[in-house]
């Protein structure tokens, strides 16, 4: 029965299509859709709260730009003073050092124009060997052999001497080598004549007058200096402390024998010693190093040639001033009268 009036129902109802039911589901589909806002934004409420974020986003953004734009230039403007500052410190400083560096550099050259410049030099380091060693030579013979054995031929003895004998020997002595030691140079120079003009120049002319005096100056200092050399290299205990016959003499008061003394170390030593050192070694050695040097190396050899390590120091400065003097005026008559006011200062400190 129910089986039957189920079947009648169904029936008498029409049958859809398929078409018709997958329309009518879209309809309803599509309707409610429409009744939620769309996500795409078409919807005023969410359009025009995106358009203010995005206003916010956009001011947001143009806020930071302008106050990092801002503290860049604050950075800028507060660097730029420190950076030039620095840099303004770097330029001082290196003008500081180039002036200081050129001011160094004229110093030098204008003490190197006060010495003056080199020699015209027309010989070899061979013939300057040659005329030191001779020179050598004949002043260790001549004081050591010839003069003592004439004296003996004579018939007398050194020691034998009186203190005006003694005294008269030494300045035969001192003559004898000097005139040697002009000879050998003359000698030995024959083939280079005639020499230039600055050679073995005596002259009173000239502003040298005034370098002599500053030398004067100097002589407290190199008795300084001497006193130097003995604190540093003292006598030994063992080396026997004698007295020379100019010491002697100056004890006795002998006044004949003390003039003698006085001509052999104030005219006779000078003359011939600045001959050879400061007239001929001196400008001999600027053919092979600068005119400084060449005083420094001639200075070192006046000092060895009185073979007397405790006066070394001063003998050495002795000589640099003596040749710088030499040097500057290119004659041989300032550093001969220095030499000699040096021999004369010592030996009446001798009389003390």
């Amino acid at each position: 029965m129910l089986s039957s009036s189920c079947s009648h129902s169904l029936a008498q109802r029409p049958i859809l299509a398929p078409s018709s039911i997958s329309r009518k589901l879209k309809v309803r589909i599509s309707n409610r859709r429409a009744s939620f806002p769309s996500p795409s934004g078409t919807h005023p409420i969410f359009d025009s709260s995106c358009k203010s974020s995005k206003k916010r986003l956009e001011i947001s953004c143009f806020r930071k730009e302008d106050s990092s734009s801002e503290a860049h230039e604050s950075d800028n403007i507060e660097r730029f003073p420190h950076e030039e500052l620095v840099k303004h410190e770097l330029d001082k400083s290196s003008k500081v050092k180039v002036n200081w560096k050129l001011s160094l550099r004229e110093a030098k050259d204008a003490v190197f124009r006060a010495i003056g410049s080199r020699w015209t030099v027309p010989w070899k380091a061979e013939t300057i060997l040659q005329v030191m060693l001779l020179w050598m030579a004949s002043f260790w013979f001549i004081g050591s052999w010839v003069i003592p054995f004439a004296a003996h031929v004579a018939g007398f003895n050194k020691e034998s001497l009186t203190l005006r004998g003694q005294a008269f020997f030494s300045l035969v002595t001192d003559i004898t080598e000097g005139l040697a030691g002009i000879a050998i140079i003359h000698r030995c120079l024959t083939h280079f004549r005639p020499l230039p003009s600055d050679w073995f120049r005596f002259s009173l002319r000239g502003n040298w007058i005034l370098d002599v005096a500053i030398g004067c100056l100097m002589f407290p200092f190199v008795n300084r200096l001497s006193q130097f050399n003995l604190n540093l290299l003292p006598r030994l205990p063992s080396a026997p402390i004698t007295q020379s016959s100019v010491e002697q003499s100056i004890m006795a008061r002998d006044p004949v024998a003390m003039a003698l003394y006085a001509i052999v170390v104030s005219v006779c030593a000078p003359v011939w010693e600045e001959i050879v050192f400061r007239g001929f070694l001196l400008p001999s050695l600027t053919k092979y190093m600068p005119v400084w040097c060449a005083i420094l190396m001639s200075s070192i050899a006046f000092a060895l040639a009185h073979f007397n390590v405790q006066r070394m120091l001063p003998l050495i400065f002795l000589g640099v001033v003596m040749g710088v003097i030499f040097a500057r005026s290119r004659n041989l008559l300032p550093s001969m009268l220095l030499h000699s006011l040096w021999n004369g200062f010592v030996f009446f400190d001798l009389m003390k």
